[in-house]
C-alpha cells in the first residue's frame, strides 16, 4: 500500500501518493492548468505527460521549468504555478 502525504501547491495543500508526479497529483486534485504561456498568457497543464512538450512546466522549491508530468512529488514540496519560462529575465 502507498503511503500518502501533502505538498503545497501556490495557497493549498495537495493531497499525493508515493511515487506519484507533481502533475499527476495536480490532476487528481482537479486542477488543469498551472502554467501560462508567455505570450498571451495561455492556460497549460499537462499535455503529453512523457516529458516532451514542456506545457507542464512549474516552480518547484525555488526552481523554475520543471516538467511536472516527470517529477516525483515529494512530501513538503513547495510547487507554484508558472508564467512562461519562470524566468523574468527571459519572459519580457
Amino acid at each position: 500500500m502507498s503511503q500518502s502525504f501533502t505538498f503545497r501547491f501556490d495557497d493549498r495543500e495537495v493531497d499525493c501518493r508515493t511515487g506519484w508526479t507533481i502533475g499527476a497529483a495536480l490532476t487528481a486534485a482537479g486542477v488543469r492548468s498551472w502554467r501560462s504561456t508567455r505570450r498571451g498568457h495561455r492556460p497549460r497543464g499537462l499535455f503529453c505527460g512523457i516529458g516532451v512538450c514542456f506545457d507542464c512546466l512549474v516552480t518547484v522549491n525555488g526552481q523554475p521549468s520543471v516538467r511536472a508530468c516527470l517529477a516525483e512529488a515529494a512530501p513538503g514540496d513547495d510547487v507554484r504555478s508558472q508564467e512562461g519560462t519562470g524566468r523574468d529575465d527571459l519572459d519580457r
